[in-house]
């Protein structure tokens, strides 16, 4: 490549995704999601899908992204509150076994089993020696899983500080996006350099050949959706089987020949 060819493609990756652009593809690897859902049917495929970052790196955005045009029934997203006082009380992973998925499901986690190498040791809410413990453990918790017939895709969604620190500002001053905002945001926010060395311990520790890390750069949410669900497909053989018996509208009844009765509905107002 020339260098003008490769000063234009890192100029084109630097701009942001417009969103007409970002539509027009995000409907076409919407149609493939859609495939992919008929395929993990079909076939009884157990797929695994979890979501890292720090807060604000686009996670929940991401996973709305894949999710809004597929079944809630085949795609289940879990995103687990802090623990009970009896779950604190358990095997660290108990609480997540419950959700991993059986046949013919996708379960993507919002947050995972990750919160111990993560939130959890940065925050104190556990000791040095227990995420030491869990970052041993969790690749041989994970090759189970993998062994078990699971297809599980880690990703890191990464994002910079600056970015970050525009979106939680967003949140604040956005009153849709107020409730995205939690104590535990503000205070892991001047953490940062204890979040990557946590990060990059977690990384040496558990980017195994059997359950690899994927990182999406993500201070241009759009272009990190669209790589995301691209790479997810690409990661997962499936065949279109959604277009095995061609669909047709069967012939619809005389309308009229039932008369309604005239009930006094309570009509939502119009004011739109």
């Amino acid at each position: 490549m020339s260098k003008s060819a490769k000063k234009k493609a890192t100029q084109s990756s630097d701009e942001k995704l417009s969103g007409k652009d970002y539509e027009k593809a995000l409907k076409s690897l919407h149609v493939e999601l859609v495939k992919l859902q008929e395929w993990v049917v079909a076939k009884g495929l157990k797929v695994c899908i979890v979501f890292e970052g720090r807060d604000g790196a686009g996670k929940g955005g991401t996973i709305k992204a894949i999710t809004e045009r597929v079944s809630p029934r085949v795609f289940r997203v879990v995103a687990l509150p802090a623990p009970t006082e009896r779950e604190k009380t358990q095997m660290y992973v108990q609480r997540y076994l419950g959700h991993l998925p059986a046949a013919g499901e996708v379960v993507i986690f919002d947050r995972s089993w990750y919160n111990r190498a993560g939130v959890e040791r940065v925050m104190g809410f556990c000791t040095e020696e227990q995420a030491n413990k869990f970052l041993t453990v969790v690749p041989l918790f994970e090759k189970m899983m993998v062994e078990s017939g699971i297809i599980l895709i880690k990703y890191w969604l990464e994002v910079s500080a600056e970015e970050q620190t525009r979106r939680l500002q967003d949140r604040i001053n956005d009153g849709r996006k107020l409730w995205k905002l939690s104590p535990m945001d503000l205070k892991s926010y001047s953490r940062w350099d204890d979040y990557t060395h946590a990060r990059d311990e977690m990384f040496a520790a558990s980017d195994s050949s059997w359950a690899p890390w994927f990182m999406a750069h993500s201070n241009d949410k759009r272009r990190a959706r669209l790589n995301i669900i691209s790479h997810l497909l690409s990661r997962i053989e499936y065949k279109d089987v959604t277009r095995e018996e061609i669909v047709k509208l069967p012939k619809r009844g005389k309308i009229g020949k039932y008369k309604s009765v005239d009930y006094p509905f309570k009509v939502v107002p119009e004011r739109f």
